[in-house]
């Protein structure tokens, strides 16, 4: 199944920079074995926003649920997920 998902973080100004910056490298971590597992099929950042727009293919919604909420960001994120499927107009014979 695929999922365009809205992530916008909202970390607290007075989170220690130490701190912040290990969530900001596990995250990306985290961000990048997914991707290489093509799970994050594909991932945008929004123009002057701590926010991302991104496309996963997962199993099930439970799937995804599981993937975003062990997140290292997932505590300080509004999550909007929307479920996408084929539009039947689309020249494009895949998804990708």
């Amino acid at each position: 199944m695929l999922f365009h998902v809205e992530m916008t973080v909202n970390l607290p100004v007075d989170t220690d920079a130490v701190r912040a910056a290990r969530l900001k490298a596990d995250e990306k971590a985290m961000a990048q074995k997914l991707q290489e597992a093509g799970v994050w099929r594909h991932l945008w950042r929004i123009v002057g926003q701590y926010a991302n727009v991104s496309i996963f293919e997962v199993e099930s919604p439970t799937h995804l649920h599981e993937i975003l909420s062990q997140l290292p960001l997932f505590p300080y994120m509004n999550v909007q997920v929307r479920a996408l499927c084929r539009h039947p107009s689309s020249v494009h014979a895949g998804d990708r």
